[in-house]
């Protein structure tokens, strides 16, 4: 009887490649976490440590970026990738928009007045505030993670790749990234511009912005005469249409814009805001009434779907726990409501299915090699039976060559594109922890 063969051990080289790979990540990631969480419990070692990491990570990405053997497949995914940034970045724009015509459509005066929705989801942490031990309730209300967290954790992920902890190109889970999140936040545009909500915080608006205190023109004639009065809403239901007189208000301020005049009746900008229409959307650090749903979760949940995808282990079921954490903490400091974060958390799932065409962790080059496979499978067959050990032989090459790249550029071009993405991606990593210091 025949031994089975023994299995083949692979070399020390590659086993010690994947152990770094595979545990270090995994550990960057926590300690990252981990020593920024120190600004609260000793900000002097934490002052002494951070900077410490930051450098050992940009020194080992590259150290590594030389031997780096994908640089051809990422300078391929390039130009998917600056679209994603053009996509993105339009969406950004118009949420900043949006976001400021919510806050501002119904005056400040609504704003006072308005009670915050009943959510049993922040009547239950408080009951649980009652009855869990004191170092729970410290851990629940702890700052463990927050939105520049998320993004850091997504770049260390994507500069794994050089390590081949995740599968190349990095520029394209980046991009799937990117994209996806654009739609995301273009859905949550049409979300809470469609159905304004009352913020948990009804001091919010008075805090961020300046404001009229009356309605927009808009809800001065299709909200407030029909905002309390059963008899007039349901005439108006009858009706379908706005019967109803429209209250005397104060005229609007109408700044001169130039070719941006078009937004002075969405943004309600006050004497006082500055002379161009961006200066608006600079000002305040977050909205007030973009809740449903939370843009804040749906980072966090697309982060830990990319992990999980990518990378899985531990980890990924770590940055699980740590999305759980953060929606609790959103309901809880009353950022927003529970249906607002778990909307966001079953729309970034869906979404980042929905989007894996443009970057899988699945094998594609066996796919094609199988999709060749089976189209030469009758001349595979036809040259076995007459024995043609050649054209076999080119059938299977032909098969092989299937699932390998296109020919890639050259040299010169792959180390110019691999020195530009490194300074680029720092920059880019430089900035997403600047710009979203505040929130």
């Amino acid at each position: 009887m025949a031994r089975a063969k023994a299995p083949r051990r692979k070399p020390p080289q590659a086993v010690s490649r994947r152990l770094l790979g595979f545990c270090g990540l995994s550990f960057a990631a926590a300690l990252y976490v981990g020593i920024d969480y120190l600004r609260y419990l000793s900000p002097t070692w934490h002052d002494r440590l951070q900077p410490v990491l930051w450098a050992a990570l940009a020194l080992a990405a590259a150290a590594r970026a030389p031997f780096y053997r994908h640089w051809d497949v990422e300078l391929r995914a390039v130009l998917p990738f600056l679209g994603s940034i053009v996509f993105m970045l339009s969406a950004f724009l118009i949420e900043m928009i949006s976001v400021r015509f919510v806050s501002v459509l119904m005056g400040l005066q609504w704003h006072g007045s308005a009670a915050p929705l009943p959510d049993t989801g922040q009547w239950l942490l408080l009951a649980l505030n009652e009855k869990l031990p004191g170092s729970v309730v410290d851990l629940l209300r702890a700052h463990v993670i927050t939105l520049h967290h998320y993004l850091m954790l997504f770049m260390m992920l994507g500069f794994s790749v050089l390590f081949d902890c995740i599968k190349a190109p990095g520029l394209g889970i980046a991009t799937r990234y990117m994209f996806t999140m654009a739609v995301g936040r273009l859905l949550r545009v049409a979300t809470f511009v469609g159905t304004i909500l009352p913020s948990a915080r009804p001091w919010c608006a008075a805090g961020r912005y300046q404001i009229p205190g009356h309605p927009h023109p808009w809800a001065q004639k299709y909200y407030v005469p029909y905002a309390s009065d059963s008899h007039a809403i349901r005439a108006v239901i009858d009706t379908d249409m706005a019967y109803a007189d429209v209250q005397a208000y104060p005229d609007e301020y109408s700044p001169d814009w130039g070719r941006m005049s078009f937004l002075v009746d969405i943004l309600r900008p006050t004497p006082g805001e500055g002379p161009a229409w961006y200066h608006l959307l600079k000002k305040a650090s977050g909205g007030c009434n973009d809740l449903m749903y939370s843009g804040h979760m749906l980072v966090a949940v697309l982060t830990a779907m990319a992990w999980t995808e990518a990378y899985g282990g531990w980890i990924s079921v770590a940055i699980w726990f740590l999305v759980l954490h953060s929606a609790q903490r959103e309901v809880r400091e009353r950022h927003h409501y529970t249906v607002d974060c778990v909307v966001a958390i079953y729309v970034g799932i869906l979404l980042w299915r929905m989007t894996w065409f443009i970057w899988s962790a699945r094998d594609a080059s066996r796919a094609r090699r199988l999709a060749k496979l089976e189209e030469v499978q009758s001349r595979l067959i036809h040259a076995a039976k007459d024995a043609d050990v050649n054209e076999i032989r080119d059938l299977l090459k032909e098969v092989e060559l299937a699932g390998h790249d296109k020919p890639g550029f050259s040299q010169r071009a792959i180390l110019a594109f691999a020195a530009a993405t490194i300074i680029f991606t720092l920059t880019c990593v430089v900035l997403a922890l600047t710009l979203t210091s505040d929130g």
